[in-house]
């Protein structure tokens, strides 16, 4: 667990162990088969694997870099592959978003696994059955890297939590625990899966009334709030910039009155939550239909 956090060597070398991550998947499942996701181990396993998810769209080797994206070289004959996944070109990026990744291996091996749909839907199931806060805080952090690029694996994974697996119910319960930094890396997560504009509405449904209800009434006392906050207004920002829709369940929710207060603060040691809420002012007062009900 502390060798997994030595840095992008480290992890680089982590990854390529013969049977490492392999055995750390397995050892997770046969907890949460006996109904053991509280234990040491399990903890120490879902750590190690948060870790090596860090920035793993970047670091993949070329050969699964190219392996994914070698379907998009029939869908233009002006377009190229990218060798590697850090040399994309933003207008690359946006056309990539959309692109599924190709069918999954039934049964992954190594460095594989890290984002297969059976590891997320571990990941999900370590939420909403372990009540150890390092590991639900682990559990969310690798969905949170996994899901923090811009290419077809982030939104792949992304779909999977939303979608394939239905997710949403977890994450949203782990809104409401106690512990601030669980809270802090699942908005961040919810941040993350609220980018892609398919899953939009789903989000929105799903958890657009209990990030509001999370917000605080007045400016945040500390910075682990403060973070929290800024996210969860840049989250509402992203669910509301194109929705009318849902920019109405935002109102009816009653996050105005909050937003506002929390904008309004100017103190240096806040301005990063006074900013994102000012920012999700100013986008929700581009809904012109929504004027006399903000009026109001």
């Amino acid at each position: 667990r502390n060798m997994s956090s030595a840095g992008p060597e480290g992890r680089k070398k982590m990854r390529e162990c013969n049977g490492l991550i392999d055995s750390l998947v397995y050892y997770i499942q046969g907890a949460i088969a006996d109904h053991e996701p509280n234990d040491k181990a399990t903890e120490n396993c879902v750590c190690i694997l948060h870790n090596l998810s860090y920035q793993l769209e970047m670091e993949l080797p070329e050969s699964y870099a190219q392996s994914i994206y070698m379907q998009r070289r029939n869908m233009s004959s002006n377009d190229k592959t990218p060798g590697c996944f850090g040399t994309r070109s933003r207008k690359v990026k946006e056309k990539q978003q959309d692109t599924p990744l190709p069918e999954e291996k039934s049964n992954p091996r190594g460095v594989e696994s890290l984002w297969h749909s059976t590891l997320i839907r571990i990941y999900l199931s370590l939420i909403a059955k372990s009540t150890r806060n390092y590991t639900q805080e682990a559990s969310l952090g690798a969905l949170q890297n996994l899901t923090a690029g811009t290419g077809p694996m982030p939104f792949a994974v992304a779909r999977t939590v939303v979608q394939k697996a239905n997710g949403l119910p977890s994450i949203r319960t782990m809104l409401h625990v106690s512990h601030p930094t669980v809270k802090k890396t699942a908005v961040s997560l919810l941040r993350n899966l609220s980018r892609n504009t398919s899953l939009q509405s789903d989000i929105a449904r799903e958890v657009l009334p209990d990030l509001v209800s999370i917000l605080p009434e007045s400016v945040p006392g500390s910075d682990i709030v403060c973070e929290t906050t800024a996210s969860i207004c840049y989250t509402l920002y992203n669910l509301t910039q194109s929705s009318s829709h849902n920019a109405r369940l935002l109102l009816s929710a009653d996050g105005l009155p909050k937003i506002i207060t929390i904008s309004m603060n100017d103190g240096s040691m806040f301005s990063k939550a006074s900013r994102a809420a000012s920012v999700l002012l100013y986008s929700l007062w581009s809904h012109t239909d929504l004027h006399s009900a903000y009026k109001k």
